[in-house]
């Protein structure tokens, strides 16, 4: 059955984020509670969120690279790095959120990722439960999210075909895709994720509170 609801309004949303970031997930959960708020206020404001790649590190090479040795040269070593990883586990507290920071053994190239969430979000039209599977499997079970094998399992328990999603890993299908956002992004000036960008008029950037994401959904809706 066809939708009857009257939609006065349409407002576009583009979140640009990393699935390896661990304030993406924040964020990313915010504003989907601020979203659930905002909606329910005014029921005729179609909000369509988009995800845009970006890639925290693009040098990360394919196959990955040792955690240990990021957390020694971005980090200074796992004693300096652990203060912040607490911070941001505890930041995750309230919105659901487990990290296990202490899971991880390679820093993840996202290409892949990004690309099937981009594949998802042509054919299925919601990349959000493999958004979400994606940013779980890395941070609360340290898996790598960029082995095909991975993404594979992850895909297909998001309703993705298995056989379509190892050619798309094969092909490097929906690369471009990744590629061009990330110079969309640049061309924006971006630097950090992760960042919302509401009508393209304006955006709000890191993980906000969930109540700042939804005062700016309500003056994208209404000016």
């Amino acid at each position: 059955m066809r939708s009857t609801k009257t939609v006065s309004k349409t407002v576009a949303l583009e979140l640009y984020a990393d699935v390896v970031c661990p304030w993406c997930w924040i964020g990313d959960r915010r504003l989907f509670a601020a979203l659930e708020t905002v909606r329910a206020e005014l029921p005729d404001v179609e909000f369509d969120l988009m995800w845009r790649p970006f890639q925290l590190d693009p040098t990360v090479p394919a196959e990955g690279r040792d955690w240990n040795e990021v957390v020694e040269q971005k980090f200074g070593g796992a004693l300096r790095a652990q203060p912040m990883f607490e911070r941001v586990a505890g930041a995750g507290v309230g919105d659901g959120l487990h990290f296990a920071f202490d899971k991880l053994t390679r820093a993840s190239n996202t290409v892949k990722a990004h690309a099937l969430v981009v594949h998802a979000q042509q054919t299925q039209h919601n990349p959000w439960p493999l958004v979400e599977a994606l940013f779980a499997a890395y941070f609360e079970h340290g898996q790598d999210i960029g082995d095909d094998e991975v993404l594979v399992r992850l895909a297909t328990e998001c309703g993705l075909d298995a056989q379509v999603v190892r050619d798309q890993l094969a092909a490097g299908t929906h690369h471009v895709d990744v590629l061009q956002s990330q110079r969309e992004a640049a061309r924006l000036g971006i630097q950090g994720v992760p960042l919302l960008v509401l009508d393209g008029r304006f955006g709000v950037s890191g993980a906000q509170p969930t109540e700042l994401f939804a005062e700016a959904l309500r003056r994208a809706a209404t000016e």
